[in-house]
């Protein structure tokens, strides 16, 4: 954890945004809700958009990153999500430099996410029907958002004094 929390310290300013993009309606594909209602309740110190209660997803999307950037217009965007990959790496979490194409996995075409982007491997991409094809447990989504939380914060403490000042 402590090699993810210093690759996204070197993305962290007063300048960034977080974008949690997922929906509460499905286990697989609430890794970025929670993420984003974990980072609220606990006072993260920078915005937070896409939370279980006002979700960021397909549906969406296009006018939730509209009114995002009408806010926050030279914003660094963090955008977090769940994502797809091999067997073998599903409970990754990945720290990347570029941005989060939401949907890709299943098929969608939404608009990419992010300058940096925090993704977590619920599932394997063998499955057309990601989400709902296996049975993925919350408690493994929620400790991995968990994690993702814990590693914002860490690297938030690390660049406190530019944060805060």
């Amino acid at each position: 954890m402590k090699k993810l929390v210093n690759e996204i310290k070197e993305h962290i300013n007063t300048n960034s945004i977080i974008i949690c993009i997922g929906t509460d309606k499905c286990i697989g594909d609430c890794l970025g809700p929670l993420v984003g209602t974990i980072l609220k309740e606990d006072n993260f110190p920078l915005p937070v958009y896409g939370t279980l209660s006002e979700p960021i997803h397909a549906l969406n999307i296009d006018e939730r990153l509209n009114e995002i950037k009408k806010l926050h217009p030279n914003a660094h965007i963090i955008g977090i999500d769940a994502c797809l990959g091999n067997e073998e790496d599903i409970g990754d979490i990945r720290v990347r430099n570029h941005a989060i194409s939401p949907g890709k996995g299943v098929g969608k075409e939404l608009p990419e996410v992010g300058e940096t982007s925090i993704i977590g491997i619920v599932d394997t991409s063998e499955y057309s029907d990601l989400f709902f094809s296996r049975s993925i447990r919350l408690s493994f989504v929620m400790d991995m958002a968990k994690s993702i939380s814990k590693i914002l914060f860490d690297s938030c403490l690390i660049n406190k004094k530019e944060l805060v000042s």
